[in-house]
């Protein structure tokens, strides 16, 4: 992971400092903001892999950034918050973030969750069988550079919304309950309940489905979980 850009936001500088530290240990290049309009600023004029997010900031709040760098990035966000309030943690995934942490939390997390998303986020080696583009109608994946497109048109997948579009795509017709999909997606370890599940698959609808009240592309069997099938393709019903 040497050489990862991190963008760490957070008002409290002592937690900044130790999350500082922490990561440098691994040769990541770690730039700090204190509040929101500092880091929205920062977000705009370098690129970064990814970005650890305090929710409680001055100026702006960490959902409020954290929806605005989505309307021009899709850099993996890491919502930092001091609540165990389930609903933050919802309010984050809606506004776009890829995951989050509760505060007080152990640096030892953070860095394996922040690796485990860059991991995700390496372009695959890809073979004949599984080549580097997955298409349906008029969806198409670019697995290498982890973009996706309808009608030819880049839709702004985060990193979750890709993996979980990529694993559906690759298992056309296979039924995944929201238990499995939170375990192949997010990892075993996630603390995260199946409602995450649901926030992405619905923020994924938004974003490749004509109608996301009638899917064409990723559907539910009621009671069981999410599949992928191009209707209009197939001429069938979800």
């Amino acid at each position: 992971m040497a050489g990862k850009r991190v963008l760490v936001v957070d008002d409290e500088k002592l937690i900044v400092k130790g999350i500082r530290f922490s990561l440098e240990q691994d040769n990541m290049e770690v730039d700090c903001a204190y509040d929101g309009e500092e880091a929205l600023e920062m977000a705009h004029n370098k690129e970064y892999d990814i970005i650890l997010l305090d929710v409680m900031l001055p100026k702006l709040t960490g959902f409020e950034v954290c929806q605005q760098i989505r309307e021009f990035s899709n850099v993996p966000v890491i919502m930092l918050t001091a609540k165990g309030d389930d609903m933050d943690k919802i309010l984050g995934l809606e506004y776009g973030a890829d995951d989050y942490i509760t505060k007080p939390f152990n640096i030892l997390e953070v860095k394996a969750r922040i690796k485990a998303i860059l991991r995700r986020m390496e372009p695959k080696k890809t073979s004949a069988e599984n080549g580097g583009i997955l298409e349906s109608g008029d969806l198409k994946l670019d697995r290498d550079g982890r973009r996706a497109y309808i009608q030819g048109k880049e839709n702004g997948l985060t990193a979750k919304e890709f993996e979980v579009l990529e694993l559906l795509m690759l298992n056309p017709d296979k039924v995944y309950s929201r238990e499995n999909l939170l375990k192949l997606v997010w990892g075993t370890d996630y603390p995260g309940d199946v409602r995450t599940v649901d926030v992405h698959i619905r923020r994924l609808r938004e974003k490749i489905e004509l109608s996301p009240s009638e899917p064409r592309y990723v559907h539910t069997k009621w009671g069981v979980g999410y599949y992928f099938n191009d209707k209009l393709s197939h001429g069938q019903n979800a």
